[in-house]
């Protein structure tokens, strides 16, 4: 729920939520600092602008919470906060120098007008209506109450990011605005996208000459490089590694260990009276889930086994993933496989555990409501008044059609196991909850299971013969020719990872292991690792390779490089083959075929049956080649002689001034990506890898 909506609905209660958010944000900053060097209070600077590490975090812990439901991690936001907080800093810069900003009368119409941020807070969600005064009224309270930390999240959280929404909109409206095309240049392309082309090729793939036949030379790669250093340049350092891994998964001896210890339990889980309290004394890795659930919704191994057993009965061991199960029937209902239902929360806690009510006023409000609905108030306007629920709210606190084991305990207990029309009042872990049922799908069984499991994990004693293992061959691997050597030894494979990047969190081939990352960057190359454990395995790497920024190694980009020079060498000879002064002389001493192509458009670089060859299609629209066959082109798939049938126009498809406004918009649009140009003239600090 946002503060604003706090605002509007609890007044008061604004101060308390917002002192708590702080002293939380206060502690997980405390936590993450832990987790590097604490005393970095800068994590990086752009063009001297600083960008603070509190500041980082804060907004940090956000993305985190607004992403948690997609399953992103913590790890992968970093990334992506430090590009948005370069970005802004660059920006911000800018528009100084520009002299841009926003004055109060036009902050005040972004606030309150079609670009709102507290649009969602203060719109009927009957109409549609932005309710324009209840917001201005809002932030006229939060004004009124002088608390600092209040205004100085408002300030954070709504005002601060729609100044830098305006000011980035005023920065690129400018730029776009100076951007024109010469008159001369829009004619000349409309020219060029109307202009049609026939010829005729003789061509020679190089396939023709074998790949084995062609040597290049590192030397040659490296001063391919140089000629070329635009197309090779190294943005951020990296390094490679080769790594060995010690799997410490779990043996057959362990595996029998643990399918002799849950068999053990088997009778007594059998004669057990209350599952939670024997499965809680005999410590299963599976929590106890105390209500009903169809077969069809249920997701495990065995079902069918599992129901056949009858109530009160046991069945397994069996394995369930990587645990050793046995599962007892506890009881069955008649229950809907999905049900409907409005209701209206008044909490006592929220997302975080944090207090928002006490729990006997929480009561007495709930009791209220209730009576106050049984007496003819309308449902839906208690919603919009009291429900703390913000996730139905607006959809007068329906949530339509949800499947069992959804929703927590007490609230799906009572919405399958009650008929549609029954009304009551409900606690959960959140608050109390006015619940209505309104709809449900025909009933059938639906199962109440107990699982006793426990994880297949290897002993203290496996742990440690691989741990040692690993321990002794990184003492034995001094540099790489011992490295390898010791694997050979050990029937071990080497594996590479390259292109490991200093804020890197994963390596291919090995998993999360920021730590392992970290001793990449602080060691030298032809470094041996002590082991690092990562999942149920040890690995041992050695630093291999090293990229730094500027011009790329030739170790890096010969195999890209390799196949251009092979193919250059490779024209040079298949040159000779042509001999002639018609297309038809050149055809037959390269013992080939004359191949025509018609209807070749100037804006295309791919010709049918050839292939994308742009050096053709310049070469069709030249004067000088009409009649004549032109000196041979080397191309992209061979080398190739053409010669001009014909060259003219095709019917316009587009009139020239909407070919001139597609044309500006298109130039247009490349400058909003100003942000990579700034970024290349910008002199950046990054200092997260001091940090995470």
């Amino acid at each position: 729920m946002s503060i604003i909506q706090n605002i509007r609905d609890k007044g008061a209660w604004i101060i308390f939520t917002i002192i708590v958010i702080a002293l939380v944000a206060f502690v997980l900053q405390d936590g993450i600092g832990k987790q590097g060097n604490t005393m970095v209070s800068e994590l990086g600077t752009v063009n001297g602008v600083s960008i603070s590490k509190t500041d980082f975090e804060e907004k940090l812990e956000i993305q985190v919470q607004n992403y948690a439901s997609q399953g992103v991690k913590r790890e992968q936001l970093i990334g992506f906060l430090w590009n948005q907080e370069v970005d802004r800093a660059l920006f911000m810069t800018e528009e100084k120098k520009l002299g841009i900003s926003v004055g109060a009368k036009e902050l005040s119409d972004v606030l309150f007008g079609t670009e709102s941020p507290f649009k969602q807070e203060f719109t009927d969600p009957n109409t549609g209506e932005f309710k324009v005064n209840d917001a201005k009224q809002a932030i006229a309270q939060v004004k009124k109450s002088k608390n600092q930390e209040q205004i100085n999240q408002i300030e954070k959280m709504y005002i601060e990011p729609s100044i830098e929404n305006r000011l980035r909109n005023k920065y690129q409206a400018l730029i776009v605005k100076g951007v024109q095309v010469p008159t001369w240049m829009i004619q000349k392309q409309y020219n060029e996208s109307n202009s049609i082309a026939n010829i005729n090729i003789v061509g020679i793939p190089y396939a023709s000459i074998s790949d084995s036949a062609i040597k290049v030379t590192d030397d040659e790669v490296a001063t391919y490089i140089k000629e070329n250093p635009a197309a090779y340049q190294v943005e951020e350092a990296s390094k490679s590694i080769n790594f060995v891994g010690f799997s410490a998964a779990p043996t057959s001896t362990d595996s029998n260990t643990v399918l002799n210890t849950v068999s053990a339990l088997k009778a007594d889980f059998q004669a057990a009276q209350d599952p939670a309290i024997f499965l809680n004394k005999a410590g299963s890795d599976l929590p106890y889930y105390n209500s009903y659930i169809s077969l069809k919704s249920l997701q495990v191994p065995n079902k069918e086994a599992i129901i056949a057993a009858g109530v009160g009965n046991t069945y397994g061991p069996y394995v369930d993933g990587k645990n050793y199960t046995i599962a007892k029937v506890i009881g069955v209902k008649q229950w809907p496989d999905s049900a409907s239902v409005r209701h209206i929360l008044i909490a006592t806690a929220g997302q975080n555990g944090q207090i928002i009510r006490d729990d006997s006023a929480a009561k007495k409000l709930i009791d209220s409501i209730k009576s106050a609905i049984a007496g003819g108030v309308s449902f839906d306007e208690m919603v919009l008044k009291y429900s703390d629920d913000a996730g139905s709210k607006e959809k007068g606190g329906k949530y339509e059609m949800f499947p069992q084991a959804q929703m927590v305990g007490p609230f799906n207990d009572f919405s399958f196991d009650n008929s549609v029309g029954s009304k009551g009042v409900v606690k959960t872990d959140f608050g109390y909850h006015y619940i209505e049922v309104l709809k449900q799908t025909p009933r059938s069984p639906a199962y109440k299971i107990a699982y006793l499991s426990k994880s297949i994990l290897p002993s203290s004693e496996t742990i440690g013969a691989v741990s040692a293992a690993a321990a002794a061959f990184a003492s034995a691997s001094k540099d790489a020719k011992s490295f390898n050597q010791e694997a050979v030894k050990l029937n071990k494979q080497t594996f590479p990872a390259s292109g490991i990047k200093p804020m890197d969190f994963e390596i291919a081939g090995i998993g999360e292991s920021r730590t392992l990352v970290r001793w990449v960057f602080e060691k030298d190359l032809n470094a041996v690792s002590e082991p690092f454990e990562v999942g149920d395995s040890y690995y041992v790497a050695i630093i291999t390779g090293e990229e730094k920024v500027g011009l790329a190694s030739v170790a890096s980009v010969k195999p890209q490089i390799e196949g251009i020079l092979r193919d250059q060498k490779k024209a040079l000879q298949i040159k000779q083959n042509f001999k002639g002064s018609t297309i038809e002389e050149i055809a037959a001493s390269a013992k080939t075929i004359i191949q025509p192509a018609d209807s070749i458009n100037f804006n295309y670089s791919t010709i049918p049956g050839i292939g994308n060859e742009p050096k053709l299609v310049g070469a069709a629209f030249n004067k000088a080649f009409l009649n004549k066959p032109s000196a041979p082109i080397a191309g992209n798939a061979g080398v190739f002689v053409i010669s001009v049938k014909s060259q003219g126009a095709k019917a316009a498809t587009q009139d020239l001034a909407s070919f001139e406004a597609d044309l500006i918009n298109r130039t247009r649009s490349v400058i909003y990506r100003t942000n990579i140009a700034l970024k290349k003239v910008a002199k950046i600090q990054d200092n997260r890898t001091k940090v995470y």
